[in-house]
């Protein structure tokens, strides 16, 4: 679990974050391309990953996004946040998914919210602290064009689709049983060195600053996956 230092400076600082630029939020009409985000711990929606949203829009006109609705929340309930968020992305992604078949999806996930996403495409059961949850049907999960995570604390060294500097496995690392190797073209998951959640570091600032190290290159991968 997180501990209470490093989670007192993860609320006080990500609490803080997260002023959308006015971009359309969830459409009730279908879009080329949608992104859902899923904020990290603590955050306000939208969240850092805002920035990087806005970003991927500003390249792809007409694209809209959403958030998805998760407490988010630390010690000691982060094992039940886990577990209504990662139901919440298969909730929300399917819903999407049947009502606009032929638009292209986009996933960002920051900490948290890259633990539910992947455990929502994978399966998970965050290393015991929810119960075991299986991956979304592939029907649904293959309109997911591009995946982006900030800080996963299910970061595993090995996989094939890492991106950053870390070279140790996160928190709640992601075994083969429940291996993301499926979406490995569509995934970029930024780690870095110091980090205290995806890697074994002891920089909180690590943690919170992907945006400012990651997002061009975050924004550029998912431009490759749409076509742009």
């Amino acid at each position: 679990m997180f501990s209470s230092a490093i989670s007192s400076g993860l609320v006080a600082t990500l609490s803080l974050s997260g002023l959308a630029l006015g971009h359309p939020a969830r459409a009730a009409s279908c879009d080329p391309v949608h992104i859902m985000i899923a904020r990290g711990s603590t955050e306000n929606t939208p969240g850092q990953l805002i920035t990087l949203a806005n970003d991927i829009i500003a390249a792809h006109p007409g694209t809209t996004y959403e958030n998805i609705n998760y407490p988010a929340l630390l010690d000691p309930y982060y094992g039940p946040s886990v577990q209504q968020g990662t139901a919440a992305v298969k909730s929300q992604l399917t819903d999407y998914v049947k009502r606009c078949p032929d638009s292209k999806i986009v996933l960002l996930g920051y900490s948290q919210g890259a633990q539910i996403t992947g455990d929502a495409l994978c399966g998970g059961d965050a290393a015991g602290t929810t119960a075991p949850t299986p991956p979304i049907d592939a029907a649904i999960s293959s309109h997911v064009t591009a995946v982006v995570w900030y800080g996963d604390p299910r970061h595993n060294v090995s996989a094939s689709y890492n991106q950053g500097s870390a070279t140790t496995d996160g928190l709640y690392v992601r075994p083969a049983s429940q291996s993301c190797d499926a979406f490995s073209d569509r995934i970029a998951s930024y780690c870095d060195f110091g980090d205290p959640y995806c890697s074994d570091g002891s920089l909180l600032w690590v943690h919170l600053t992907y945006p400012s190290r990651w997002d061009w290159p975050a924004a550029y991968f998912v431009d490759t996956k749409l076509g742009a």
